[in-house]
This record gives C-alpha cells, structure tokens and sequence, in this order.
C-alpha cells in the first residue's frame, strides 16, 4: 500500500502502518483453506479489505491495486 504515491502523501506513513496491520490481520481471520477454490470466499475478502481502506480514507485512485495486491499475497500464504 506504501508504494500508492497519493496514499503516501494524504495519509503518511504511520496511517498507512495501522492499515496494513488492519488489513492483515483482516486477513488472517478471514482466510480459509479452501479460500482461494471458492470464488464467493475471494469475493468476501475484497470487500472486507475495501471495507478497511475505505474506513481509514484510503484514496481511492489506487484502491483496487491496493485489494488485489493484498489478495494476490493471501493467496500466497494458503498455497
């Protein structure tokens, strides 16, 4: 999320620390082995992570780059 240069500059580093940590332990409850099978679990997951970005203001120009690199990463840490 810290490489988004907009984020960076509106929110700063420490606000975009604690959303990282929201987001991943979002994530962290949120993920099931068979998550990354099932279309409908990815499905509620993006919106759990946008749900995050949007409650601490992320921008939104970058916002679904953000979702998918986080998604692309938990899909990492089931495999």
């Amino acid at each position: 999320m810290a490489t988004n240069d907009s984020a960076v500059q509106a929110m700063g580093g420490e606000a975009l620390k604690m959303i990282a940590k929201e987001v991943a332990d979002t994530v962290r409850q949120n993920t099931r082995i068979d998550w990354s099978i099932r279309e409908q679990a990815r499905a509620h997951l993006r919106r759990m992570v946008k749900r995050v970005l949007r409650k601490h203001g992320y921008p939104p120009d970058m916002q679904e780059g953000a979702v998918n690199m986080v998604i692309e990463q938990a899909e990492g840490l089931v495999a």
